[in-house]
């Protein structure tokens, strides 16, 4: 698996052998924004037609483009699991929103250093 970034949207960009092209798709977004080329050139330059493109679809109708990821994140977990975070958290001098950030960043970086030594395995 491989990414692109512009303007803040990322891409996964994927490859199909039967057809021969590069294809992609705006990841983090309910909206479906794709694209795909038959070069990395062409890929790239599609990618970037295609946040432009979107960006001003939601600007003529009259809608707010969506952004990959707002920074706020909800769930529920178990009581003694938040009782844990939170003492962990003021354990280590942090408030548990900067503690659950680090602990939540470490375990996404390895996760998806995992999932990229499997795709290329």
């Amino acid at each position: 698996m491989s990414t692109m970034t512009y303007k803040g949207y990322l891409a996964r960009i994927e490859y199909d052998g039967d057809d021969e092209i590069f294809f992609g798709r705006l990841a983090g977004i309910q909206d479906v924004v794709g694209f795909h080329g038959n070069s990395v050139t062409e890929l790239k330059a599609a990618f970037h037609e295609a946040v432009d493109g979107y960006i001003e679809t939601c600007a003529e109708i009259g809608k707010d483009p969506q952004k990959p990821y707002s920074g706020k994140v909800m769930f529920r977990i178990n009581p003694e699991t938040h009782r844990a975070a939170a003492i962990a958290a003021d354990l280590a001098g942090k408030s548990l929103n900067q503690w659950a950030e680090e602990v939540l960043s470490r375990a996404a970086e390895q996760s998806n250093t995992d999932a990229e030594a499997r795709l290329s395995a």
